[in-house]
């Protein structure tokens, strides 16, 4: 590294000192924390985004700054790479290092230490190229200047300020970059709004969708999420959408408000009451990349009826397998369609038991991964179509490339025999689905026009889309422990290796309720064990999840040690 890069880096870092007794640790959401304790972490991961660009032959990289559903004073910074996805694991421990140096020399020794390691070019022929982005909170402006300042350590390095954004506009526009098409926001908004008019005009004729069911109501979580769709809905012909908790009015973000909130809790965010009885309603998170259905069922009551990411998963995968099923049909024998598309459904073992049992009875493939989106992303890219979802309402689909050539090759085909014919309906539409979903990571907006558009196709209310199976009663607690490492899992979390004995123990509690599911797993940040149990009653499934609980107290609590 040469003499002017170092001095550089030393003179900038000097002015961003690491706060004192605090450790940040580089997860699926990146660094999160107090927005006060951030500065000196943001400025660093500014250098970590160049450094990744220059690694990645000067691909575009994205820097979003956001704590998502957490609070409004929280604050926090994650990385984007070329893909559109996260942070590639190689380098979340460069990210924990770097953040964790307590003076600018030991900071210096680490880059050149691992720009060695993994022959950075810093003199290369074209700068790093980085995309930033930040959502409302108030925080966030001062925290953008940080990144920028770090951004800027790196000689030659150019950072591109896209304003305030969703973590999803912020993931789409650094994937769009680097296939070298238009990434503007406006550009999104018309690939979104473009690719959800084609959905709305292949609607099969005989649909019906009552007018009680036009209107859709969404709680904006006083995040960026609302103040987006306002844009967007004006791009939106066919949907009535009136937004709440847009932010404008006062609200504060995620307060009371936001589809972690509905979800966790099963209440009716601020700002809706008894008024909105049966009206189909939906939540964003924070930074809207988390997307959840409700509907009022009475006016005595602050319940809702939820409409979880295992129902829109279910959703997804029944309007792709219908498509698929019309491509599938025999009748032009004159058009090759030899071609079988994979089709995979991805969930974590927190999916609802009874979703897994649906989505296995209409004869999809359903695999397991462990807890967290990255795990899922990989394992979806491995189908022609992908779908996963968390429950909590974060998830995609996502198409392989060579399906999306197939696909446009096939509709050229019927184009020239059977123009207009079921089948290349069929095409149509899913070339409007790869285009409408953010294939880069989960996206409430997208995801939201994808529902509005398959509930229109389908002629469903929100009611008949609940009803495709009722979730078993769950239940989830956690156990304090000595040593969270003792718990080791195998098969997507869903089996304990270690300790040994605990899982026969929680085989034999199981056993004793219909219907019952029950697994352990370490949690990631603190020493825990979460449990996980479900069965046939609420209350069976509260008392599984609490013989689960005593089993891993048993085997591993305080009273064990």
């Amino acid at each position: 590294m040469k003499e002017q890069q170092q001095s550089h880096l030393l003179s900038s870092s000097a002015r961003f000192p690491p706060p004192q007794g605090v450790r940040l640790s580089y997860g699926t959401a990146g660094f999160r924390a107090d927005a006060g304790l951030l500065q000196s972490t943001v400025y660093r991961v500014g250098i970590l985004a160049a450094l990744r660009s220059l690694k990645m032959d000067s691909s575009v990289i994205g820097l979003m700054i956001t704590a998502s559903h957490n609070k409004e004073s929280d604050n926090g910074v994650k990385i984007a790479d070329p893909s559109g996805g996260m942070l590639s694991q190689h380098w979340e421990s460069f990210a924990d290092a770097l953040a964790n140096a307590p003076s600018p020399q030991h900071l210096l020794h680490l880059i050149i230490e691992f720009v060695e390691k993994e022959n950075i070019p810093l003199e290369g022929a074209r700068p790093a190229q980085i995309l930033l982005g930040r959502d409302t909170r108030p925080s966030g402006e001062s925290l953008l200047e940080a990144a920028k300042q770090g951004i800027s350590s790196i000689l030659g390095a150019v950072a591109i300020d896209m304003g305030i954004v969703t973590t999803p506009q912020l993931h789409w526009m650094v994937r769009a970059r680097n296939k070298g098409v238009k990434a503007s926001e406006l550009d999104y908004f018309e690939q979104l709004s473009s690719s959800f008019r084609c959905l709305m005009d292949l609607i099969p004729s005989g649909s019906t969708f009552n007018e009680v069911d036009y209107k859709l109501v969404v709680d904006g979580a006083n995040g960026v999420g609302g103040e987006k769709l306002e844009v967007l809905k004006k791009m939106l012909d066919g949907l009535a959408i009136e937004v709440r908790n847009s932010g404008k009015d006062g609200g504060v973000l995620n307060e009371g408000v936001g589809a972690d909130y509905v979800q966790k809790e099963k209440v009716v965010p601020r700002g809706f009451s008894s008024q909105d009885v049966g009206i189909r309603s939906a939540s964003l998170d924070g930074d809207a990349d988390r997307l959840v259905y409700f509907s009022v069922p009475s006016e005595s009551s602050s319940k809702i009826d939820l409409v979880d990411g295992d129902k829109i998963l279910s959703l997804f995968a029944v309007f792709i397998k219908e498509q698929l099923s019309i491509l599938n049909k025999e009748g032009h024998t004159d058009v090759n369609s030899d071609y079988q598309p994979r089709l995979g459904v991805i969930q974590t073992a927190y999916a609802n038991g009874a979703s897994t049992d649906y989505l296995r009875r209409l004869g999809l493939e359903v695999l397991f991964t462990p807890t967290g989106v990255k795990y899922l992303h990989e394992k979806a890219a491995e189908y022609d179509i992908g779908i996963y979802f968390e429950a909590n309402g974060h998830g995609t689909i996502v198409f392989s490339e060579s399906f999306l050539c197939w696909l446009e090759s096939r509709n050229n085909e019927l184009s020239s025999v059977v123009k207009g014919s079921e089948q290349q309906k069929a095409v149509l539409r899913l070339l409007a689905v790869s285009k409408l979903i953010n294939q880069a990571v989960g996206d409430a907006l997208s995801g939201l026009l994808l529902v509005e558009a398959i509930l229109r196709h389908m002629g469903w209310s929100i009611y008949r889309w609940t009803e495709l199976y009722q979730d078993l009663p769950s239940r989830q607690l956690k156990v304090k422990v000595v040593d969270r490492t003792s718990v080791v899992t195998a098969n997507a979390e869903t089996v304990a290796v270690r300790p040994p004995g605990i899982q026969e123990a929680i085989n034999a509690e199981t056993a004793k309720y219909p219907q019952g599911r029950s697994f352990i797993r370490p949690s990631g940040t603190e020493d825990v064990i979460r449990v996980y149990a479900e069965a046939s009653t609420q209350e069976a499934a509260d008392s599984l999840a609490n013989s689960v609980a005593k089993l891993v107290d048993q085997f591993l609590g305080f009273s064990s040690s």
